[in-house]
């Protein structure tokens, strides 16, 4: 594999997208939620999910809402093709949950991986990002060169065991810098209303054919959406994702509105609690 080469390395400063998430977090946070910072300053930012056990075009349609958020450009990266037995088949799925998204496929076991050069360029950082098992890890060894990374042995015939447990700034040999992410058990919606609707950008062109603008596209006549949705031309588990991310975006936003305003009302308390006490009162 022939990396592509070019000028000088750029600062880590220099690129201007910082991709944002909320993750949920198990364990000792239990099923607690918060805003974290997965990685910044990213030019792309590659969604791999594995044509094997781990396809699932709803979390893609997730993955992608924050990722058009996040101001990089997202590349959907379908990894493992050589245990895949339809792959035109699930392209053609891909195609229809990313519309207007990038999508490449590989195999690290075939060593055919040539389809991300064109993105890994001197200067510029990438980003991989996707479940457990996927084969970020393998994929990124291979772009190295090396055996950079912990890589697990296969669980099953089609299923990788996840090794990454931390996140890790790499250098390529062209002066291309590379980002390796956990895989994350779950991945929430906050403040991505702009991600989403880029997403889903189909489904908001459809909801403009409705009759009335404020349509709820629930039982109005001259619905767009339930017409779509009875003659087959729009799939409703897509339809139903998008709503679903919808509100748990709203949800996030509102709860986040209470926690600020918490925050305002204790520091109010606590600042004429001060005034009294050096007052005397």
């Amino acid at each position: 594999m022939s990396l592509p080469s070019g000028r000088k390395p750029a600062s880590l400063q220099s690129s201007a997208a910082c991709f944002r998430a909320k993750a949920a977090f198990f364990g000792k946070l239990g099923s607690a939620k918060q805003e974290q910072v997965v990685a910044a300053n990213i030019d792309t930012v590659f969604l791999c999910m594995s044509l094997n056990q781990n396809f699932n075009l709803r979390r893609l349609e997730r993955y992608l809402s924050i990722a058009y958020d996040s101001g990089a450009e997202p590349v959907v990266v379908l990894t493992k093709a050589d245990l895949c037995q339809d792959p035109e088949d699930k392209l053609a799925q891909v195609r229809t949950a990313a519309p207007g998204a990038e999508i490449l496929t590989v195999s690290s076991l075939t060593g055919d991986t040539d389809a991300v050069l064109p993105y890994i360029l001197p200067g510029r950082t990438v980003a991989f990002l996707g479940s457990s098992g996927v084969g970020k890890s393998t994929l990124i060894n291979k772009l190295m060169g090396t055996s950079a990374l912990a890589t697990g042995a296969v669980g099953t015939p089609d299923k990788g065991r996840h090794t990454t447990t931390h996140r890790q700034l790499l250098t390529l040999p062209n002066g291309a810098f590379l980002i390796d992410t956990p895989g994350m058990r779950e991945l929430g919606m906050w403040d991505s209303d702009g991600g989403i609707d880029t997403a889903f950008q189909d489904l908001l062109e459809l909801t403009r054919a409705c009759r009335f603008s404020n349509c709820t596209h629930t039982a109005e006549p001259g619905c767009a959406v339930l017409k779509a949705l009875a003659d087959g031309t729009l799939d409703a588990a897509r339809w139903e994702s998008f709503r679903k991310l919808k509100l748990e975006n709203a949800s996030a936003a509102e709860r986040s509105r209470y926690l600020d305003a918490k925050r305002e009302k204790f520091k109010s308390i606590s600042k004429t609690n001060k005034t009294n006490r050096k007052s005397g009162s």
